[in-house]
């Protein structure tokens, strides 16, 4: 009976974690939901899994491509200031190593997925579509930067993100689409859709409050 309805508890539950984090933060207990961050990233990826037609190895070789090139990448940028500027990530997003939080990580895997899934909708063409889920990406990092400091997730030299930081998010992610693409891993679009625009919600809100 559960799986026969997984795909509308996992947007239920999806959408019930982002609206309560949305109303959790901007309560008097903002610490405690945004110390929560790294289960709702984790739910995130656990539902993308359960809705795979099947779940083997060729999903997690593809989803371990976005996973090392960001903590590559991001490993560099922690610590000796590469691609994105100088920066250092705060503790809200859980466990580190070599100063970057495992769960950033995840995030890289888990908008790739969804922002393919988007690519894959809008373009049947696989040029079109690396470079647009690069695009996707880069899009949903200028929102999140915003909020970024508030919520104790990371914070740039002086609190001034520099335009190179988008530059590589765009290429770094087309890199990253580029090769999970080469997989064809079938994820479940409706799923992955209801995800980006939680996440999309979510970050905008705080453009405003």
């Amino acid at each position: 009976m559960i799986a026969k309805y997984k795909v509308y508890i996992s947007i239920f539950t999806v959408w019930l974690f982002n609206i309560s984090g949305i109303l959790g933060i901007l309560s008097s207990q903002s610490e405690w939901f945004l110390s929560l961050t790294p289960l709702n990233l984790m739910l995130n990826l656990v539902f993308i899994l359960w809705n795979l037609d099947k779940i083997n190895s060729r999903f997690f070789l593809a989803f371990s491509i976005p996973f090392f090139i960001g903590f590559l990448v991001e490993y560099l940028g922690v610590n000796y200031s590469l691609f994105f500027g100088t920066y250092v990530y705060g503790e809200n997003l859980g466990y580190k190593i070599g100063g970057v939080p495992l769960m950033i990580c995840v995030n890289w895997g888990v908008l790739t997925v969804i922002t393919a899934d988007l690519a894959q909708i809008i373009s049947k063409n696989t040029f079109v579509r690396f470079l647009l889920g690069g695009l996707l990406m880069m899009l949903l990092d200028i929102v999140i930067e915003i909020s970024a400091p508030r919520f104790d997730f990371w914070e740039f030299e002086n609190g001034v993100v520099p335009l190179k930081n988008y530059i590589a998010w765009f290429v770094i992610a087309a890199i990253a689409h580029f090769f999970y693409n080469k997989f064809q891993i079938q994820s479940h679009k409706k799923v992955s859709i209801h995800i980006l625009i939680a996440i999309t919600v979510f970050f905008s809100t705080f453009l405003f409050f």
